[in-house]
């Protein structure tokens, strides 16, 4: 995998993969930015959110889990002083279905936490990261 990132003026950069899609990055005006673009440390965040998004609702449709909708919504506590890394990380995973079977949800997230979520592998291993699932009734729909 490769990737590319290009300055585009002042804070602003636009960063590239193989996948050929272009992502917009900058930062706030006090530190010499045009508040134009996803903070690169934000990135971390979202990819993990997806990659295990991705894993955990690929899962569920083998399980034949009947999900109506779903999210994860993740948030990261950083280090006060530099190089202000993560220190811990909630994912918090939103499951609407009907009849979502809780112990089959939970082993859908198990399973990418600890096999499949090649991002949440990649990270160092000193930080924490914390799953949580809620999962909403979706019946009356």
């Amino acid at each position: 995998m490769d990737a590319t990132v290009v300055w585009k003026g002042r804070m602003s950069f636009d960063g590239t993969a193989d996948s050929g899609f272009t992502v917009q990055m900058g930062t706030s005006p006090d530190v010499g930015g045009d508040n134009d673009g996803v903070r690169p440390v934000e990135l971390m965040l979202i990819g993990l959110a997806g990659c295990t998004a991705m894993d955990v609702i690929s899962i569920l449709k083998k399980m034949r889990q009947d999900v109506t909708g779903f999210e994860v919504r993740a948030h990261g506590d950083r280090a006060s002083e530099h190089p202000r890394r993560f220190v811990h990380i909630t994912l918090e995973y939103v499951l609407t279905g009907r009849k979502i079977d809780q112990t089959a949800a939970q082993k859908a997230i198990d399973l990418s936490a600890t096999r499949y979520c090649s991002v949440q592998a990649s990270l160092d291993p000193a930080i924490q990261v914390e799953h949580r699932l809620t999962i909403r009734d979706a019946a009356g729909e």
